[in-house]
């Protein structure tokens, strides 16, 4: 465990953006970041980098959380739990997991971070949330130093959300998260639009964890460029949820706009439509831009700062809510 100094952090967010730390170190055992939690109690984590935006230099120690490792808990006639350390990554596993015929996290592949910050957010897509598989995270409180472990309804997840983010915000370091699977009879989800689509001209009927699993790399691709060649972090707002009286207002005049209704009196919209509506897709200003293919996400072309990303996704929440009367709420960490 060595402590270094004025360390870029470009290569630790998914943005790409340069920003420094003026002290940095790797954690890659539980016992370390015990260790380290005896001298140090402020600090800034981070784990896979793929859910924030960095607006300014770190000035005080950065701590990676690098720790590796799965385990098998446990087996019964339909399903395995499994532990797994905050440092894995999220993708990798997920593909290990299909290797094994471990189902329930196909339709989350290529999400990018690691396991650790997979419950902050309550990472989802195409129809699939982690909290469904979650049972349990084991984090260390910072303050005493000692394991706790949230059962899933201590964690009070919510959409893209969980009691991480809010009520325990800084006083934890999440260190695994284990998980129920199933390994036969698996209860897939294929009534997303895109991925029934896909498997419809693929001529698959009877589709299996992989096929799931090519099926939405296969969309993610298409639409969502690849960090390591154009700096982002994937969706950078929330999926508004509007009450249906708003909602059958604003379809008079917007006759095509897509909706999935939460509840009896709930509908959400997708972001993406609204940024897009907006006049906003395919826009760049200097190195902050909006993807040409999902508006849904910002981009850095080289060289824009974290405050140029900031500021344009300030200008995308005016415009919505000047033309819709729709509050777009962030969905990536902000760091200011």
């Amino acid at each position: 465990m060595t402590v270094q100094e004025n360390i870029s952090l470009k290569a630790y967010n998914t943005f790409g953006i340069d920003v420094k730390a003026r002290r940095f170190v790797s954690i890659t055992s539980f016992y370390e970041l015990q260790q380290l939690l005896k001298t140090e109690k402020d600090f800034f984590l981070i784990s896979g980098g793929s859910n924030m935006l960095l607006t300014k230099d770190i000035d005080k120690l950065v701590v990676l959380i690098d720790i590796k490792g799965t385990s098998i808990d446990r087996e019964e006639e339909n399903s395995v739990y499994l532990t797994v350390n905050a440092g894995e990554n999220w993708h990798e596993f997920v593909l290990w997991c299909i290797a094994q015929n471990y189902g329930g996290l196909e339709n989350l592949s290529l999400i990018p971070g690691n396991v650790g910050t997979c419950p902050i957010q309550n990472i989802g897509a195409y129809g699939v949330e982690v909290k469904d598989t979650i049972t349990k995270v084991e984090a260390l409180e910072i303050e005493t130093n000692k394991l706790v472990s949230f059962s899933n309804e201590a964690c009070n997840f919510g959409y893209r959300n969980s009691i991480f983010k809010n009520d325990v915000k800084e006083k934890y370091i999440l260190t695994s998260v284990s998980f129920k699977l199933t390994t036969k009879k698996h209860q897939l989800t294929t009534s997303y639009g895109a991925i029934e689509n896909e498997l419809a001209l693929l001529n698959i009927t009877a589709p299996s964890l992989k096929n799931i699993s090519d099926t939405v790399i296969a969309i993610r691709k298409s639409k969502l460029p690849d960090p390591k060649k154009i700096g982002n972090s994937g969706s950078f707002f929330k999926n508004p949820v509007i009450s249906k009286t708003q909602f059958l207002a604003l379809q008079k005049e917007n006759p095509a706009i897509p909706n999935y209704p939460v509840s009896k009196t709930e509908i959400k919209i997708p972001a993406g439509w609204l940024v897009e509506q907006s006049g906003f897709k395919g826009r760049r200003f200097g190195d902050a831009g909006v993807h040409e293919k999902q508006a849904l996400v910002l981009v850095n072309y080289g060289n824009a700062t974290g405050k140029e990303i900031f500021q344009l996704a300030e200008k995308i929440q005016k415009k919505i809510l000047k033309k819709f009367e729709i509050s777009l709420e962030i969905e990536v960490n902000v760091i200011a």
